[in-house]
Parts: structure tokens; sequence; C-alpha cells
């Protein structure tokens, strides 16, 4: 349930994150290679969301980062299965939602 009318923000993220939690899916499409010194694109299926320990630049989530300081673009996604955020940053993009 996302009100497009409304700017997302990193608090509207954890909101729907904690709201969210048990049903939540990631999608990383591109991620930061230190080996090529870039964001390169990844070619992955949606995952179930896994947790660890909390912090500022993943929320306790595996495969996710923000970068934090108004550097982090959230937009409103849906398609054919999921909705949900896309967000993006310099270590590159990935996509948090749940099934429709």
């Amino acid at each position: 349930m996302l009100i497009e009318t409304k700017k997302l923000t990193r608090a509207s993220f954890k909101s729907y994150i904690k709201k969210h939690r048990d049903s939540l899916f990631i999608l990383n499409e591109s991620d930061f290679d230190g080996m090529t010194d870039c964001v390169q694109q990844l070619h992955q299926a949606p995952r179930k969301a896994s947790f660890k320990d909390y912090t500022e630049q993943d929320l306790g989530i595996n495969g996710i980062w923000l970068v934090g300081s108004s550097r982090d673009y959230f937009t409103a996604f849906e398609d054919e299965v999921f909705k949900g955020i896309e967000v993006s940053n310099c270590c590159g993009c990935f996509k948090v939602g749940i099934i429709k």
C-alpha cells in the first residue's frame, strides 16, 4: 500500500519494511563491484528477505545498502508479481517488495 502522491523518504521506506517484514522480497538489480571499481548489473531472481543485526546502512536486511545523507532515491514500483519500493544510490539499485 504505497501512496504515490507523496514523496517517498527514508522514513517511509523504514516504515514499509517494518510493516511488511514477514513477507518482503529483495531484487538486487545492480551492485558496486570493488574488482572493477564500478556498479555492475546483476542478473538475480527475487528472493525472500533474510535478516541480520541492524545497522543504519542496511536496516538489518541482507542485500540492501543505504548511503544516507539524502543520497538514496526512493520510488514506488509495481510489476506483474510484486509491488514495493525501488532504491537507487551510488552503490547500486535494489527493489524491496511484497507479492500482490
